[in-house]
């Protein structure tokens, strides 16, 4: 077998793209996608029926500057998108709210229980879908009120083990640590070429959260996410997804040198920790500069990106 067939005995390997036919041809169980991957994903010519027939339904040739109508148009853009990844796997979808609404509560609920219903509009059951949103206090919050429907959440741009616990605490259904942002910050600011396997930040990091969840009984799964090299995937072999680019999957189907499970299958029970309070959540975060940082930061390219994809789709929809 060669490492990617390997790795899928250890984890369940998800894809993380925007590109249907990379979904195609890798059959992963589930598929994950952001902002910055639906914005690539639009820059060929596979999209521009459905973006002419999504100006065409909104009008949005003359009311693009209406911001309602704006942010339901790229709700549906992605619910399509995400309809279109559902063909080719037998799981779930991840679908991000605008990452401008990370530290509103309210209007992150608002905004996936519409994601959702224009799903369940196209014939898909939320048992196919999760909501993607920035793991913030809000965020978590927002979560928290989601899962208590029937809404299941990832919460996404994952530094630090109290954003961990406190999504775990919220039933959270699934979250995406982000290994190669948390090595991005420490090579930066360090004299140290390289890490490597387990010294790797990004991966000690997601070790911790896993260590934790297992011990303490906590049946939110993890999904290591924004690899920057092989050597942190095959490092994190057992991790219950590794959500991982097409380019890496690639190059793990064309080595057949072994891949043993890196993290364990079983971890001795543990008693939990008192839960967070909002206080305690912000002062860890606080003290973390590289969690604080790379959050903020994630949620700024996120957000930079949405307004991309809007002008893109006023360039397109103004052109026809």
């Amino acid at each position: 077998m060669n490492q990617l067939e390997q790795l899928r005995q250890y984890s369940s390997v998800v894809i993380d793209t925007g590109d249907i036919d990379s979904v195609a041809q890798w059959h992963p169980e589930d598929a994950t996608t952001n902002p910055s991957l639906v914005l690539k994903a639009l820059q060929g010519s596979r999209y521009d029926a459905l973006i002419r027939d999504l100006g065409s339904e909104l009008d949005m040739r003359n009311r693009h500057g209406d911001r309602a109508l704006m942010d339901e148009a790229l709700d549906r853009l992605s619910v399509r998108l995400g309809c279109d990844i559902l063909t080719h796997i037998p799981g779930r979808v991840s679908t991000e709210i605008d990452a401008r609404l990370s530290f509103d509560t309210a209007a992150s609920v608002q905004r996936a229980r519409r994601l959702i219903r224009l799903y369940q509009e196209r014939g898909v059951g939320r048992e196919r879908v999760l909501i993607k949103i920035a793991a913030t206090w809000e965020g978590l919050q927002a979560a928290r009120l989601l899962e208590q429907e029937g809404i299941a959440c990832n919460l996404t741009l994952l530094f630090h083990l109290a954003q961990a616990q406190a999504a775990a605490e919220a039933g959270v259904t699934l979250i995406s640590p982000f290994v190669g942002r948390i090595l991005d910050w420490h090579r930066a600011r360090s004299s140290m070429p390289n890490y490597h396997g387990e010294m790797d930040p990004g991966v000690m990091s997601v070790r911790a959260i896993y260590q934790m969840y297992k011990s303490q009984g906590y049946t939110t799964l993890i999904m290591a996410a924004s690899f920057r090299h092989l050597d942190e995937i095959r490092a994190l072999a057992g991790c219950d997804k590794l959500t991982i680019a097409p380019s890496w999957l690639e190059q793990l189907s064309q080595d057949s040198s072994p891949l043993l499970r890196a993290l364990p299958a079983e971890i001795a029970a543990q008693e939990r920790p008192p839960a967070l309070s909002e206080a305690r959540f912000r002062w860890l975060m606080n003290e973390d500069a590289m969690a604080e940082e790379k959050l903020a930061e994630g949620i700024r390219l996120f957000a930079h990106d949405t307004r991309q994809l809007e002008e893109t789709l006023i360039q397109r929809w103004t052109a026809a």
